[in-house]
C-alpha cells in the first residue's frame, strides 16, 4: 500500500481540518457541487463564473497531482446558483499515496457543505460496442485497488463504520445526467467501471478478464474518491470519458499520449454535458 504522510487518524483529521480551513477563508462561493476531473479534461472549468483558481500546492495537506495532463488547480465558482469546487487533477493510488490520502479533498469539501460529488475520468472501453469519445454513466463498480480509504479507526462524524454501496451511485442523478446527454445529442453510455491500481496498463489476458468479470471501463482512479463519498452522505455521479477500446482478440498497444489526445476531443462533449446537469441541479435543488 502507500505510504500514508498521516501516522494516525487524529493527524488525519487534524489534516482535513486545516485544509477545510484554508479552503473556507479562499473559496468565493459554498461549495454545494464538487467534481473531479481526470486525464484531459481540465477544461471544463471554463464553465464557471465568478471563479477563482487556487494552486494545490498551496492548500494545506493536499496532495501534489504528478499524472499527466492534470493541471493540480482548484477552481471554485458559479454555475448559476449552484457553488462548484472543481478539481483539475486528482491523485492515484499508483502516485504512491494511501486511498485516505487521495480522498482528503472529499473530506474536506464535504466539511464545508458540499452534498453531490461528479466525479470523471479518462477510461478504456472494454464493452466492444463503445466507441472512443464516449461518455460513460457509471452505474456500478468494481474495486481491486488494494486499499480502502475506510481502512482503519472509524471517524463517526463522517459516516458509520459499514456504509451501504448497493447504490453508490445515485439513480436520481444518472436520469438527470441521461436526459441532458440525450437532449444535446451528446454518444451517452452506461457501465460497470472496474478500478485497477496501475500505473502499467492492462494485458490483453488482464483485458479479457475484466470483460468476464462485468467490466465496460477500466482505469486507474475513481473508485477511492467515491467510497469516501458514499461514507461522507454525499451524493455520486461517475463518468467515463471512454479514451480507448481493445479487443482483447485483436489487442494494439495503449499509448497514454492517445489516451489524452482522446480525453481532449471529447472534452467539449463532456463540458456540455457537466454544465447541463449543473444547471438542472440548481433547477431542481438537489
Amino acid at each position: 500500500m502507500g505510504q500514508d504522510m498521516f501516522s494516525s487518524v487524529q493527524e488525519y483529521k487534524e489534516g482535513v481540518r486545516q485544509a477545510s480551513a484554508f479552503l473556507e477563508q479562499r473559496l468565493p462561493v459554498k461549495p454545494d457541487v464538487m467534481v473531479i476531473l481526470g486525464t484531459g479534461l481540465g477544461g471544463v472549468a471554463q464553465a464557471l463564473e465568478s471563479s477563482v483558481e487556487i494552486p494545490y500546492e498551496e492548500i494545506p495537506n493536499f496532495p501534489t497531482s504528478t499524472s499527466p495532463d492534470h493541471r493540480g488547480v482548484l477552481v471554485a465558482g458559479l454555475v448559476r446558483n449552484t457553488g462548484c469546487a472543481i478539481l483539475q487533477g486528482r491523485f492515484h493510488y499508483y502516485e504512491g499515496y494511501s486511498a485516505r490520502e487521495l480522498t482528503l479533498p472529499i473530506r474536506a469539501l464535504s466539511s464545508l457543505g458540499a452534498r453531490t460529488l461528479i466525479t470523471c475520468n479518462a477510461a478504456g472501453g472494454l464493452n466492444l460496442d463503445f466507441n472512443a469519445g464516449d461518455l460513460m454513466l457509471i452505474r456500478d463498480h468494481i474495486n481491486l485497488i488494494p486499499d480502502n480509504p475506510l481502512r482503519g479507526p472509524n471517524v463517526h462524524e463522517w459516516g458509520e463504520r459499514f456504509p451501504d454501496m448497493s447504490q453508490a451511485y445515485d439513480k436520481e442523478l444518472l436520469r438527470l445526467a441521461a436526459s441532458v446527454g440525450r437532449g444535446l445529442g451528446l454518444s451517452i453510455q452506461d457501465g460497470i467501471f472496474v478500478a485497477v491500481p496501475g500505473p502499467s496498463l492492462e494485458t490483453p489476458a488482464e483485458t479479457r478478464f475484466l470483460r468476464m468479470m462485468g467490466g465496460d471501463a477500466v482505469a486507474m482512479s475513481l473508485v477511492p474518491e467515491v467510497i469516501a463519498a458514499v461514507h461522507s452522505g454525499m451524493q455520486v455521479l461517475g463518468i467515463s470519458v471512454i479514451a480507448n477500446v481493445n479487443d482483447p482478440d485483436n489487442f494494439n498497444p495503449i499509448l497514454i499520449e492517445e489516451v489524452i489526445e482522446n480525453a481532449h476531443k471529447a472534452e467539449e462533449g463532456l463540458s456540455r454535458l457537466l454544465t447541463g446537469i449543473l444547471m438542472e441541479i440548481d433547477r431542481n435543488e438537489m
